[in-house]
């Protein structure tokens, strides 16, 4: 059974930091990519950032580009998410995910993952 479990939410002032992570278990990390997502209330799940767990190559969303930045630990089977210059439209529920086995390239597709974590609620205040 594949778990993932993500922590290091909070709250936080504009221009501070967080650094999310995402723990797997049942399933190592280092054959798949990996994507942090986030769902603000009432609004759509969005993608942020990917990463592919075997080379390391990282893709963003271009409302976080230059101030996230996602990695990978593969002996530890987790992915961070390292977030700066935090604003207040960074506020959402953050969830990872792996990205399906059979999904070739890049995607930032919800439904292009499974395996979803409960989330880590990020709040910004302004």
């Amino acid at each position: 059974q594949v778990q993932l479990v993500e922590s290091g939410g909070g709250l936080v002032q504009a221009g501070g930091s967080l650094r999310l992570s995402c723990a797997a278990s049942g399933r190592t990390v280092s054959n798949y990519a990996m994507g942090w997502f986030r769902q603000a209330p009432g609004k759509e799940r969005e993608f942020v950032a990917r990463v592919n767990l075997r080379w390391g190559n990282t893709n963003y969303s271009d409302s976080v580009k230059g101030r996230f930045t996602m990695s990978r630990d593969n002996s530890k089977n987790t992915v961070y998410l390292q977030m700066n210059s935090l604003k207040p439209e960074d506020t959402a529920g953050y969830y990872c995910a792996f990205q399906k086995a059979d999904i070739v390239g890049v995607t930032t597709l919800p439904k292009d993952y499974e395996y979803w974590g409960q989330g880590t609620q990020v709040t910004v205040s302004s």
